[in-house]
């Protein structure tokens, strides 16, 4: 008994020694693991820097932004999601028929687009931009969506919520809900078209976020991309050619998408969408005079002055736990699309979290990999264990637990 009373001693005092050296040591390795790399591979493909748009039009007597006539505008790059130009670009405002971005998008994922929809009332009544549906007409769901997004009809969003949820008023609640999952924060819709209406609003960074996830669906995509297409007509059976009133696409070859909006309120509106080299760029200009010239000029710049620059991809190593040697991977590719002159400046940053002991499972968050340009922090994506680590006896880190159980089996064997 006494015997197993002074291993007991001796244990508990190991545990205080190496608890207190564990701490003062994880302390270090937090502040001591903090440093500034270049980033290790630019490719062609940040938020923005905080430029004023007014103010840094001109460098050095040469252009650095585009001329732009919208009183809202945003340039993102889709795949990165970073913002290469705003203005004003989470006012709220009209959005008009950059409205039926997602209709359409819920409709093609919620419904079938073979079904066959009947045309009521309700939707043979609304006017303005049509498809000139009539009451009792049948036709399919993808006729509709291709005759919402193609020629703008109004009458083609009403069908479509009716035969997708059952009813206009059940189908706006959907979008509204979809519009938040996206991270579409400052938009409320309460009609399918962007007709006229109190609290109907949106901005151009949230058609923006709607357009970029629409854009990744391919039937989405395919009916966006084409100039004119035939809505065909089950019951009268007839069919008549839609022409895109997207004009983008003809007179900016890169263009494929995505919708057009005008009314009193809104002004002349575009969300655009344009492929080259491998990148795709999602543009959006609202209330401007010059919608066509304004993204024809924003993505022709994004092309020409912006690239991704990558600094890892998911899964590589990018260090190791001091003190413990655990490799620390990345959870996901961390790309940044910024300006060509500004490459230079970006930096990586490794950061630790303090006072971490083991055991650490696989995929444990042991830190983070900032992107900074001077001193602000751009992006982050944390870093994981790699593999599984319980800790060493010869290691005064990972001995922190083994003792603790050694001691904790060593009470239990005394009693």
């Amino acid at each position: 008994m006494k015997y197993k009373r002074t291993r007991v001693l001796i244990c508990v005092f190991v545990f205080i020694f190496v608890f207190v050296f564990n701490s003062v040591f994880a302390g270090f390795a937090y502040w001591e693991i903090i440093f500034h790399v270049e980033p290790f591979q630019s490719l062609n493909n940040i938020e923005n820097d905080g430029f004023s748009v007014e103010t840094a039009k001109i460098t050095g007597q040469s252009w650095t932004l585009p001329y732009v006539t919208a009183h809202s505008a945003i340039l993102l790059d889709a795949q990165t999601g970073d913002i290469l130009y705003e203005r004003d670009a989470h006012q709220k405002r009209p959005p008009a028929s950059t409205t039926k971005i997602l209709t359409a998008i819920l409709a093609i994922e919620l419904a079938d687009l073979e079904e066959i929809a009947t045309v009521s009332e309700k939707a043979d009544r609304v006017g303005e931009s049509t498809i000139y549906l009539n009451k009792g007409d049948k036709l399919k769901l993808g006729e509709l969506v291709e005759g919402a997004l193609i020629r703008s009809g109004n009458d083609a969003c009403v069908a479509i919520a009716e035969q997708t949820a059952g009813s206009h008023d059940e189908f706006v609640r959907l979008m509204n809900l979809k519009a938040i999952s996206l991270g579409a924060y400052n938009s409320n819709f309460v009609n399918t078209n962007g007709l006229p209406a109190n609290n109907h609003y949106s901005t151009a960074y949230d058609l923006a976020i709607i357009a970029r996830y629409a854009m990744n669906n391919p039937i989405f995509s395919k009916i966006v991309a084409q100039k004119t297409t035939t809505i065909s007509f089950e019951v009268p059976p007839k069919s008549q050619i839609a022409t895109n009133t997207n004009k983008l696409l003809w007179i900016y070859p890169p263009a494929d998408g995505v919708k057009t909006g005008t009314t009193n309120a809104a002004g002349k509106c575009l969300v655009a969408s344009a492929s080259k080299e491998g990148r795709r760029l999602i543009c959006v200009v609202l209330n401007a005079p010059d919608r066509f010239g304004d993204a024809k000029r924003l993505l022709e710049w994004g092309f020409n002055e912006t690239e991704t620059v990558l600094f890892g991809k998911q899964g590589e190593l990018i260090t190791t736990y001091p003190g413990y040697g655990i490799p620390l991977i990345l959870q996901e590719d961390l790309r940044i699309c910024i300006e060509k002159a500004k490459v230079k400046n970006l930096k990586a940053q490794i950061v630790l979290e303090k006072d971490l002991y083991p055991p650490f499972k696989a995929g444990d968050v042991l830190g983070n990999y900032n992107i900074m340009l001077g001193e602000r922090v751009l992006k982050t994506v944390p870093l994981l264990a790699g593999e599984n680590y319980v800790g060493s006896a010869l290691n005064f880190s990972g001995a922190l637990n083994v003792v603790l159980e050694q001691v904790l089996d060593l009470l239990n064997k005394s009693r």
